[in-house]
């Protein structure tokens, strides 16, 4: 028998050496490398593996690019307008899905009252965390709520965690798409580890994305991760899945965003937005009215940003407080907005602008418990600031955007008609926008007055007197 060959796979990244590093040579991080063993024999239950799992063509030869047919993918539609615009149009027939996030944030409610939506398509919905009790509970609790009708049986439970036993309730159902709560609880008899660990997880991915491929049905993969990222698995799945999602928001809130961070079939600028209910999860169609707070008017440090998160524009409320040092050494912090980018741009405010904050506490938040890293934030976060820092409130039917430079210069942003458009829907009444931005827009047809700026100063006038 050939002996077991011992690999070493990064956590993070995915790559592999044939020894153990202590920092990882392709992304840098640290203590990130793991231990993956290769099998040298065939282990008991791996030739049953194959058989059961794909039957693939040895027949492969080399074809020329223009006799290669391309036709158009066919989709599910999930009955979701939100999860088929982040997959592209709709989930891809034999295609291999990965939605991930931290534990308790909705990922099970999510693909559960999505799938009880589709009552044409059979489902197999495989739980190695939950009991087919819990399950029922909630299915009955999301029905009831969405009021959907009375469950049929279109839906199938299987509790179980062997991958080879799950292949042969596949074959012998036939379900048009499979669900597997949770990657990290599978396990092959091919792999002599544990379930969860690294060599389990790749292992049944590999396999479950060449049984989609060779015809059979989708598969939808839920993964666990933490907030530091320690847990092994979802960044290895990353290479091997054709559509990663990631369902991220903080629990103390009540939206959750669903982002496509690799999609094979679609584009990843697509962006999802729900709110978490006692009832499940709601689609938010106009995100902006839910994200804007009533009875802003006379209150200082708010500002009103018209950003782009994906593809869908986004009205966000910026939230400054500029307070004395308490204690001799001035803190800045920002929540739902990186940090570093708040540090350059107080420092572009007392060099350009001459307002003195050195000696102040800085405060930022973005209202809704969202995470913005559009450039066009910008704007809004200086006027934010500028508004607590001088105690005078900002109209509260203005809003802006607009990206600054090192210079103090306001410099042009993506896609400035669809935050116009944006705005206007909304009923604001002024704008402040780039002014090398303009170029080809008909601002007689417009409801509001854009105001063009070229620098932080400019702005200011605009905004205070």
């Amino acid at each position: 028998m050939a002996k077991d060959k011992i690999m070493y796979v990064c956590e993070e990244c995915g790559q592999e050496s044939a020894k153990w590093v202590g920092k990882c040579p392709a992304c840098g991080r640290w203590n990130t490398m793991k231990e993956f063993r290769v099998a040298g024999s065939t282990p008991k239950g791996a030739a049953k593996l194959s058989t059961i799992s794909y039957q693939l063509s040895t027949q492969n030869k080399a074809m020329p690019l223009g006799d290669i047919k391309a036709d158009a993918e066919v989709r599910l539609d999930m009955g979701d307008q939100e999860l088929n615009r982040v997959l592209g149009g709709g989930l891809v027939k034999g295609s291999l899905v990965l939605l991930g996030g931290e534990p308790g944030i909705g990922k099970s409610t999510l693909i559960l009252q999505t799938v009880l939506r589709l009552q044409d398509k059979k489902i197999l919905y495989v739980s190695g965390e939950e009991s087919a009790r819990q399950i029922k509970l909630r299915a009955d609790r999301l029905s009831e709520a969405s009021h959907l009708a009375p469950l049929t049986s279109h839906l199938l439970i299987l509790c179980e965690t062997s991958l080879e036993a799950i292949y042969e309730h596949i074959e012998a159902e036939q379900p048009d798409i499979v669900v597997i709560d949770s990657i990290q609880t599978i396990s092959t008899e091919s792999v002599e580890s544990s379930p969860g660990s690294l060599s389990q997880i790749r292992e049944c991915a590999a396999s479950l994305l060449k049984y989609a491929k060779s015809g059979g049905p989708s598969i939808i993969l839920i993964g666990h991760i933490t907030k530091e990222g320690t847990l092994a698995g979802p960044k290895v799945l990353e290479h091997i899945v054709d559509c990663v999602l990631q369902f991220e928001g903080d629990q103390h809130y009540m939206y959750r965003i669903l982002r496509s961070q690799k999609n094979r079939f679609g584009s990843t600028s697509e962006l999802g937005i729900y709110e978490m209910l006692q009832s499940g999860l709601r689609q938010v169609s106009n995100p902006s009215e839910l994200l804007l707070t009533e009875g802003r008017e006379g209150l200082s440090g708010i500002a009103i940003c018209s950003a782009i998160e994906g593809v869908r524009p986004l009205l966000i409320e910026t939230q400054a407080l500029v307070s004395t040092a308490a204690y001799g050494t001035p803190q800045r912090s920002a929540t739902g907005f990186d940090t570093r980018r708040l540090g350059m741009l107080l420092a572009v405010l007392e060099k350009r602008v001459g307002f003195k904050l050195a000696q102040k506490d800085v405060f930022l938040n973005i209202a809704g418990g969202l995470r913005v890293t559009d450039p066009a934030m910008d704007l809004s976060v200086i006027a934010a600031v500028l508004s607590s820092n001088v105690d005078a409130a900002i109209d509260s039917d203005t809003c802006m955007c607009g990206e600054v430079g090192l210079s103090g210069e306001i410099r042009p942003v993506a896609r400035l008609e669809q935050r116009i458009a944006e705005a206007e829907k909304l009923g604001f009444r002024r704008m402040l926008v780039p002014a090398q931005g303009l170029k080809g827009i008909d601002q007689k047809r417009l409801k509001l007055e854009l105001i063009p700026v070229r620098r932080v100063a400019e702005a200011v006038r605009a905004l205070f007197g």
